[in-house]
Parts: C-alpha cells; sequence; structure tokens
C-alpha cells in the first residue's frame, strides 16, 4: 500500500484548473484532504466561490484565510484593475500578471496552517512546463522553498506538484484519468477576465488552457 494513503495532505486550492486537478489527485492518493484558499486581492473574488462550491462538491474540508496584503505590496494586473493585461510572454521577465511572492506567501502560510494540524503533505499546482514566466513556479524554487520551511520549523514538510512536469494536455489527461474532466472544464476559474469554465478565450490564461485542451481531446480520439 502507498504509505501517502494513510496521510493527510493539504492543497493549496484557487478553484482553477490545476489546482482542482491536484485536489482530486490527493483525494486519490492521501487519507483525507484538506483544501486552503487565499483572498491575495485579486480582482476576480468569483475563484473563490468556484473553490467553496468544487471543495463541498468533493467532500473536502475548506478554509479560506485573507492575505490580501499580498496583493497590496506591488502593483500587477490581477491585483489592478488600472493595469492592462499583458496579452503574450514579454521578451524579458515575467508577464505583468506576476503576483511577487505569491506562491512564496501561499506555500509559506501553509506550511505554518499544515503544522498546526499535524499535516506533512502540501500539494500545490505549479508547472515549470506551461509556468508563464513566473519564477515562482520553477522547480528550483519550490525544492529549495521546501528545505526552507523544513528547516525554518523543524519539520518534514513534502511539497508535492504532480503537474511540474507535464503540459496542459498532460493535466487534461490526468484530470480525464481522475474522472473529473467535465467538473475541471466548466466549474473551475482560470480566466484573466474571471470567466468561468472555458472563460473569455483571449487572455493568455485561456488561450494556453484552450490549446491544450483541443490537444488532448485530439490525442484521445485518435487512440
Amino acid at each position: 500500500m502507498n504509505p501517502m494513503n494513510k496521510e493527510t495532505a493539504l492543497v493549496v486550492f484557487s478553484g482553477g484548473q490545476d489546482s482542482t486537478t491536484c485536489l482530486f489527485w490527493a483525494r486519490r492518493h492521501f487519507r483525507s484532504v484538506v483544501a486552503l484558499t487565499f483572498a491575495y486581492g485579486q480582482k476576480h473574488v468569483a475563484e473563490i466561490d468556484c473553490a467553496r462550491a468544487i471543495a463541498e462538491e468533493a467532500g473536502v474540508e475548506w478554509h479560506l484565510m485573507d492575505v490580501s496584503f499580498i496583493g497590496s505590496l506591488g502593483r500587477n494586473a490581477l491585483t489592478d484593475s488600472s493595469i492592462p493585461m499583458d496579452e503574450e510572454k514579454p521578451a524579458e521577465g515575467p508577464p505583468n500578471t506576476f503576483v511577487p511572492g505569491r506562491n512564496l506567501f501561499f506555500l509559506s502560510i501553509a506550511a505554518v496552517f499544515a503544522r498546526e494540524r499535524g499535516i506533512n503533505h502540501i500539494v500545490t499546482g505549479v508547472s515549470q512546463t506551461d509556468y508563464s514566466g513566473y519564477p515562482d513556479c520553477r522547480d528550483a524554487f519550490i525544492k529549495a522553498l521546501n528545505v526552507s520551511l523544513n528547516l525554518g520549523m523543524e519539520e518534514q514538510f513534502v511539497i508535492h506538484t504532480p503537474l511540474m512536469w507535464i503540459d496542459k494536455a498532460q493535466t487534461w489527461q490526468m484530470a480525464d484519468e481522475l474522472g473529473v474532466l467535465d467538473l475541471v472544464r466548466t466549474r473551475t476559474l482560470t480566466c484573466y477576465n474571471g470567466i468561468p469554465g472555458d472563460g473569455c478565450g483571449q487572455c493568455p490564461s485561456c488561450k494556453l488552457r484552450r490549446a491544450g485542451l483541443q490537444q488532448y481531446l485530439r490525442v484521445r480520439s485518435e487512440e
């Protein structure tokens, strides 16, 4: 038996495609799952409603934490309505939808939250394969932070990144294999313009999501 089946996992859960896929991945691999959603000053708070509803349907204990100070630390297109978002990835540096320190704060706070509940496993939906230029989605950052959290709290946290080395088409495949492809497609919110499901179709997040889905459905139809 997989030893993780006897453990509890904490999922950093936004209500988007990636974290929802990870939520159901965690349900399959762990005895029980707790979901933690952050209100960080994001423009589209509808994603919090999506996260709450999905967690309830999944039978997962759900918590919401207000960390709105993160959105006020710097200017970016996800927390400041006056900034038009980058339509394409810049030639240099991260896009202006990058929220500096977001994953650093999320995972650090999640580790403290987990420690107080005796949880050692933390799951996050970051991916270096489709990381959109966000430096805090890279494997080296996650590994370094994992070491720092363990040293800083004298714990043995394990940060799981099921999507780290797969692309969006493979993420859709994982959702399908977990039996939640339709849920992920229709009930999650990934769109930078705040439209659930297939989204606006125009923002960078929607384009990446749609291209991955089309690729996966094309491969699946050929099998």
